[in-house]
């Protein structure tokens, strides 16, 4: 059985500067923070045929096209060698729709466990694209790369993403102190309520295309007095 995890996020700034709409006008800049709250993936071969699935809801099927779950769907076709015989479990320590990346989250952490599964290794920057790959280009969503990336690299990091897409990372440079600060002083509150991102990340889409959102640009404009490394 192979085990991965990966970690959920916050925000610090630029949220929606990583949306193609966005970067491929005018570049990306963003800082986000890994927390620990996980999203886990198990990977093994039952004795049987068949592709089993446990997520939210459970699945068995012995062909890929007839998996409901798209990520997984999408996955699994990188993987066809492992359509005959294959059980997918997932949990996480949030529930989907908190807002804290936990479908990219979701991706990377699967596409990981794959990996693993097939005794192939891969680097922290391209797990992060294939993530993309399947969640912006392969299913269309609506949704920008920073959750792949700072799932798949973790900790306190800096994001800049040229008109092309490729990403450059960096550690953000602060001292020990302000890191423990910051660290003490966050708290989360699950208040119960849960929502999707597809419908607000479409609208964004839509503002920046028709160039009314003017308040990524002041970000932008601003980042030199944040330092980074």
């Amino acid at each position: 059985m192979i085990i991965t995890r990966s970690p959920l996020r916050i925000t610090l700034g630029g949220g929606g500067t990583d949306l193609p709409s966005y970067y491929r006008e005018h570049g990306g800049f963003l800082i986000s923070a890994a927390i620990n709250k996980y999203v886990y993936t198990s990977v093994l071969e039952p004795y049987e045929d068949g592709i089993y699935l446990k997520y939210s809801k459970r699945e068995k099927t012995y062909s890929i096209n007839k998996i409901n779950h798209p990520i997984i769907r999408e996955v699994l076709k990188k993987f066809k060698n492992n359509s005959k015989r294959i059980e997918i479990t997932t949990l996480a320590e949030i529930p989907a729709g908190t807002g804290l990346g936990s479908s990219g989250s979701f991706t990377t952490s699967l596409m990981k466990c794959m990996y693993l599964f097939n005794n192939q290794k891969i680097s922290k920057y391209q797990l992060a694209e294939d993530a993309c790959d399947i969640e912006i280009n392969k299913l269309k969503e609506p949704v920008g790369k920073q959750d792949q990336y700072i799932a798949s690299y973790g900790g306190l990091k800096v994001f800049k993403i040229d008109k092309k897409g490729k990403v450059n990372v960096s550690s953000l440079k602060i001292n020990r102190n302000t890191h423990q600060k910051l660290q003490n002083n966050l708290l989360l509150f699950f208040t119960g309520y849960t929502r999707f991102s597809s419908s607000n990340l479409k609208k964004q889409n839509y503002e920046k295309k028709k160039k009314k959102n003017t308040n990524l640009r002041k970000f932008k404009r601003n980042k030199k007095n944040w330092t980074y490394k």
